[in-house]
This record gives C-alpha cells, structure tokens and sequence, in this order.
C-alpha cells in the first residue's frame, strides 16, 4: 500500500487540475472522434483520478495500513471485554441450571446417583480448581523486526506457532501433568489451542507472547517429557539459532482455578 502525504488541499488542487482538463476535453468542437477507445481510455482516467483523490484525502498524510493496524489493535481489547461479559452471563445461567438439577434430584435415588457419579468425575475432567507441585514454560518470539533478522532466517522463523504451543502441552500430559492452563486459564480435553498471527485464541480470548503452559503434577516425569518430545526439541532448536525464547521453571506449589467455560458435548455414550 503507497503512502499518500499530500494534504488536503493539494489533493483538491490536483483534482481541480484534473477537471479543468476534462473540460477542456469536452468543450473542443471540432476534435474528432477517436472511437470506443478513447471513450474508454477517458473513464480509465476518470475513475483513477477520483480513486487517487480520495485515498490522499482520507490518508490526510499517512499510511492507511498503518491507521487500519492501529484500529485492528484497538479492537482486540474491546472484543474481549465482550468475551468476558458474555463468559460471565454464561456462568450465571450454567449455575442456574446446576441448582435446578438439584432441585429435581432431590428424593430421587436413580438421579442422585448419577449426580453423585458426576461430581467424583469433576476433578478428572478439570472441572475443580487444584493445587500441587508444577512445571511452567515458557515461549517468546525473538527480538528481531521483520528487517534485522538473523541470516538465513525467514519471518516465520522468529514467531511461536500453534504447534510449539501444542508440542509443550501434549508433552506435558504425557508426563503425566494432572492439570494444565495457558496463560492462567485452565484448559481440558475439549480446549482447542489456535495461533493467529503471533497472537494465541483460547476460549474466545487473545493473548500475546510471551506464552506460559503451566501442568500440575510430578515434576520430574513432566521435565522428562519435555526433553523427550520432538515438537519441544525442535522449538529449543530454534531457539539456539534465532533467538526464540524458552524457560521452564520448577515450582513448588501451584493454585489452578476451575474450568469454567462451556462443556460442548457432540458424542455421549452411557456404559
């Protein structure tokens, strides 16, 4: 996209110019016709003339890709406080419908049961809040601007991607981890992890790197893993040779909150 730092009244001189020109072309009465091409070849300048005017006006001496990044920016923080307002009304009616299962369980052995099966199952599934011993990770972009990278590197080279993200998670349930969250947030089965750009999408919210995986479980088996997993050797690869960014950190005791976002069930099945 070209820079347009003409000001506004300049634009409007070289409009007016334009026009002066087109009358010019207009009022001649003996020129003769040059057919459908000239005709043509008119409105090509026309519309080029109008396109170009407007665009200096409404850059009025800037780049509109700088002024559209600016507003995209300024979107991300309002569209997640809408996330967290409708995340809460959500809370506020799954509790409802929590307090009206009880009610219609109550006296009823059969519904009882099932409720009793359900709450032993809660913590499995990350639907209590925990605490223990943890593994934290953390993964950075580089330091580098799209015109200072290292040698052979691409753009692409020096950001996170989503498979990084994932290659640390899974990694971590395989070592065992009991409970994990990203960025503070606790994550389950039905979590899906996705990068844009060099943003991350979870649970209808943005973050920024630098990313934090925290996992909740035996410390040493989970370092382990991480070692072990191809997907995290590959990262700290590239973390030698482009400057990426990771840590782990051993921590002694950790709270992680509940899962409190929708449960979305496709496919149930009662043993």
């Amino acid at each position: 996209m070209s820079e347009y730092t003409d000001d506004a009244s300049q634009s409007d001189q070289s409009w007016r110019g334009f026009a002066r020109h087109v009358k010019r072309f207009v009022r001649r009465p003996n020129r003769r016709p040059r057919g459908r091409w000239s005709v043509i070849g008119f409105l090509v300048l026309f519309g080029a003339g109008m396109l170009f005017s407007t665009s200096a006006i409404e850059a009025g001496g800037t780049s509109l890709r700088a002024e559209q990044d600016v507003e995209l920016r300024s979107v991300i923080p309002e569209r997640n406080e809408d996330v967290r307002e409708l995340e809460a009304e959500s809370q506020q009616l799954r509790d409802e419908v929590d307090g009206l299962t009880e009610d219609l369980g109550s006296g009823n052995n059969p519904i009882e049961r099932q409720q009793e099966r359900g709450d032993d199952n809660k913590q499995a599934a990350g639907l209590t809040a925990v605490h223990g011993p943890a593994v934290s990770v953390s993964l950075d972009d580089a330091p580098h601007s799209a015109s200072q990278l290292p040698a052979g590197a691409k753009i692409e080279d020096v950001v996170v991607h989503q498979q990084d993200v994932q290659a640390v998670v899974n990694a971590l349930w395989s070592g065992g981890a009991e409970a994990v969250t990203i960025m503070g947030v606790r994550v389950v089965s039905t979590s899906a992890v996705r990068c844009v750009g060099n943003t991350l999408l979870l649970h209808g919210q943005v973050y920024s790197p630098p990313f934090v995986i925290t996992a909740i479980g035996d410390v040493e088996t989970m370092s382990t893993s991480l070692d072990a997993s191809p997907g995290v050797l590959a990262f700290q690869s590239a973390a030698e040779d482009y400057g990426l960014g990771y840590e782990t950190e051993k921590l002694q005791d950790v709270e992680m909150p509940a899962y409190d976002g929708p449960i979305d069930m496709h496919d149930a099945e009662v043993p």
